[in-house]
C-alpha cells in the first residue's frame, strides 16, 4: 500500500522536531506501569488499557522506532516499529493524543525514568496539526488566535468597549476618577494582560484587578493589542502559533516601555508567556514577567493594600492548575495569598504537584466530541472536591474555572468556583464612595428582574455563567440547563417566566427544543429568547411552523443588550419609552 501524503508529511515532520528531551523520553520508557495509576483517565476507566500513558506514548514511539531508531531497523518486530500508512491511521492517532490526554503531566511526575509523556503527546498533536488533522474546536480557536489576535475571536473594539465599561463602573463604585482603567499608557510599571474569556464572559475579573491596582496606587496600563496572554500553541503543539502569540505580548510591552508584564490568573497563559514563549518566538525578553497572584501577594506584604478576611465568609479549598503547579512550580504563593483573604481554608488531597487535573486542560474544553469521556474521567476530580466539604473551590486558572464548573454541574456538587482576584477584591479595605442621590437612580435597571425566574439554556459553561451573572445582578432567580432534555424537564418542574435558549447544542439542538416547547400544551405559552453565536441559524427558527420566539440576541452578548431585550420580553420596559 502506498503511504498517504499526510502520513509521509507526519513522518518527515517528526524528523525535524526530534530533540534531546523528546528522544530521551521516547527511549527511556521501560513500561514499568508506575504512570498508570497517576492518570485520571485510567482511574475512571480501569478496564480500558488504551488510556494508560505508556500505551498512548507507544503510538508515537512505534513511528520513532520505525524511522529514526536503529532498533527499528534491526529488530522491528521486537520493538513494535510501525508506520502510519493512511489518513485513517492519523485520525485514530488524533483521537488518542487529543481525546485521551490533557497533557497534565501527572504521569511525568511519577515516572522513575523521567519520561515526559506530555511533551511528546504535545509533539504528536503538532505533527497532526501540521497536516490539518485536529478536532474542529482546535482549528477554530487557532484560526481566531492567528487572525484576530486572541483565542476567543474578540474584536478589538469589543475588547476596548468592555474595558471602558468596567472602567466606568469602577469609577462609579469607588467614587474616584483615578480608578479609571488606562489603555495604552506608556512608561508604566505594569502592563496587565488577560485571558480573552475575561473580556468575553467574565469582565468582573477585569474590574476586580483594576480595583486592586487602584488601591495599591500602581502605575499600570492595559494594552489595546497583545493583551491575550493565553496561547493555544501550547495545546495544539503548533510552535509557530506559540511564537507568534507570545511575540505580540512582548512587542507591545516594549512599545509601551512597561517595566513588568503581569499575567492574570491563567495556568497555561502563565506557562506559555513566562516559561515557553520566548523560546518559541526566539525573543530576547528584557522586562520582568510575573503572575498576578505574586503581584497581589506582594501588595499585601508591602502594605500597599489592606484586606479583611472576614469579608469572605464561606469555606474554601484550592485547586492547583496543572500548568501552575506541575509545569511552573507555583504552589505556595496561591495558598499564602488565600490564607490572607479567607478564614476557612480546607486543603484537598492530593495537592500541589500531585493534584488531579480539572479535566479541562490541554484545550479539552474546545473539543466537544470528547466531552463524554472528559466528564467521565472527571469523576476522580469530583470525588476529590467533595471530600473537602468546602463550598467554594478557588483556582488561579480560567481554564480550570470552566473545567471545574462543568464537572460540578455534571456530578451535582454543592460548590461554586472563584478565583483569587475575586476574593482579594472582595476583601479590600478602601474608603467607600460617596452616596449617589436617589434621584440619579431613576432609570436604574439594577433590579430589573426582581421576582422573576429565568432559565438559561446553553452547553457552554462560560456563556451560562455570563448570562446568569448579569441576570442575578439584576434581581432574577436563575436556573441553568446544559442541554435540551434538561431544559424541557426544568420548564415543566419550575415554570420559569422566561427561557434564554442557545441553538447550537450537542444532542437535541435548540431548534428542536424550541419547536417542542411550542407544540407542548403545557409549555407553549413560555416566553423564549433565542441566543446564538451562529446568526446564520436564525432562519431555521423563523421558518419553523410554530409561533416565533419573543426575542433573539446574537453572541457575543453585551450586558445592556441582554437586559433591555429581556425586559422588553417580560413587558417591564417603560411604556412611555
Amino acid at each position: 500500500m502506498e503511504r498517504s501524503y499526510k502520513a509521509q508529511k507526519v513522518i518527515d515532520r517528526l524528523g525535524q522536531k526530534l530533540n534531546r528531551q523528546v528522544v530521551g523520553s521516547l527511549v527511556a520508557c521501560v513500561h514499568c506501569g508506575n504512570c498508570t495509576d497517576s492518570c485520571h483517565y485510567v482511574l475512571a476507566n480501569p478496564d480500558d488499557p488504551t488510556y494508560a500513558p505508556a500505551w498512548k506514548g507507544d503510538r508515537l514511539r512505534k513511528i520513532f522506532k520505525k524511522h529514526f531508531d536503529w532498533t527499528g531497523r534491526v529488530v522491528p518486530w521486537w520493538v513494535g516499529a510501525k508506520s502510519p500508512e493512511t489518513d485513517a491511521d492519523l485520525e485514530e492517532l488524533k483521537d488518542i493524543v487529543f481525546g485521551k490526554c490533557t497533557n497534565c503531566r501527572r504521569c511525568t511526575m511519577n515516572c522513575p525514568m523521567g519520561v515526559d509523556f506530555a511533551t511528546f503527546n504535545r509533539l504528536t498533536r503538532g505533527l497532526l496539526v501540521h497536516v490539518g488533522i485536529m478536532p474542529e474546536g482546535v482549528a477554530v480557536v487557532s484560526k481566531d488566535q492567528w487572525e484576530l489576535g486572541n483565542q476567543m475571536g474578540v474584536l478589538k473594539e469589543d475588547y476596548i468597549d468592555t474595558v471602558e465599561w468596567m472602567s466606568d463602573e469602577l469609577v462609579d463604585e469607588v467614587g474616584d476618577d483615578k480608578a479609571a482603567i488606562p489603555i495604552d499608557k506608556s512608561d508604566v510599571e505594569v502592563m496587565y494582560t488577560i485571558n480573552p474569556r475575561e473580556a468575553k464572559y467574565d469582565p468582573r475579573t477585569i474590574s476586580d484587578a483594576a480595583k486592586i491596582f487602584w488601591a495599591a496606587g500602581e502605575s499600570y496600563t492595559m494594552p489595546s493589542e497583545g493583551w491575550d496572554m493565553t496561547n493555544f500553541g501550547l495545546f495544539s503543539g503548533d510552535d509557530e502559533l506559540g511564537g507568534t502569540v507570545s511575540r505580540r505580548v512582548y512587542e507591545k510591552a516594549q512599545a509601551l516601555r512597561a517595566k513588568k508584564v503581569v499575567i492574570s490568573e491563567c495556568g497555561h497563559g502563565y506557562r506559555s508567556t513566562l516559561c515557553e514563549g520566548a523560546n518559541w518566538a526566539q525573543f530576547d525578553v528584557d522586562f520582568v514577567m510575573e503572575s498576578s497572584v505574586q503581584t497581589m501577594l506582594r501588595y499585601i506584604k508591602e502594605g500597599k493594600i489592606k484586606v479583611d478576611k472576614s469579608l469572605n465568609i464561606s469555606s474554601y479549598t484550592y485547586h492547583d492548575s496543572c500548568n501552575f503547579a506541575r509545569s511552573c512550580g507555583m504552589t505556595e504563593e496561591p495558598r499564602e495569598l488565600l490564607n490572607l483573604v479567607v478564614s476557612d481554608f480546607r486543603e484537598m488531597y492530593p495537592n500541589r504537584a500531585e493534584n488531579y487535573c480539572c479535566t479541562g486542560g490541554g484545550g479539552a474544553m474546545s473539543m466537544t466530541e470528547y466531552t463524554p469521556q472528559r466528564l467521565k474521567s472527571a469523576r476522580v476530580k469530583a470525588d476529590q472536591l467533595k471530600a473537602t466539604g468546602a463550598k467554594v473551590v478557588v483556582t488561579s486558572c480560567h481554564n480550570c474555572v470552566d473545567g471545574l464548573t462543568d464537572l460540578i454541574k455534571h456530578y451535582g456538587l454543592d460548590m461554586e468556583v472563584t478565583q483569587l482576584v475575586n476574593l482579594v477584591a472582595n476583601s479590600l479595605l478602601v474608603e467607600k464612595a460617596a452616596e449617589v442621590p436617589e434621584a440619579e437612580h431613576a432609570v436604574s435597571t439594577t433590579l430589573a428582574f426582581a421576582g422573576r425566574t429565568i432559565l438559561v439554556v446553553d452547553d457552554e459553561a462560560d456563556a451560562r455563567r455570563f448570562i446568569a451573572t448579569v441576570l442575578e445582578d439584576n434581581g432574577a432567580t436563575v436556573l441553568q440547563a446544559v442541554d435540551g432534555d434538561e431544559a424541557l424537564q426544568m420548564m415543566r418542574d419550575k415554570k420559569p417566566d422566561l427561557v434564554t435558549l442557545d441553538l447550537s447544542m450537542p444532542g437535541k439542538d435548540g431548534g428542536r427544543v424550541f419547536e417542542e416547547i411550542r407544540n407542548d400544551s403545557e409549555l407553549s405559552g413560555a416566553r423564549v429568547c433565542i441566543i446564538t453565536g451562529k446568526p446564520e441559524l436564525r432562519r431555521l427558527i423563523y421558518e419553523r411552523p410554530v409561533r416565533e420566539p419573543e426575542g433573539y440576541i446574537n453572541k457575543p452578548i453585551q450586558e445592556d443588550v441582554l437586559v433591555s431585550n429581556l425586559r422588553r420580553i417580560l413587558e417591564l420596559t417603560n411604556k412611555a419609552a
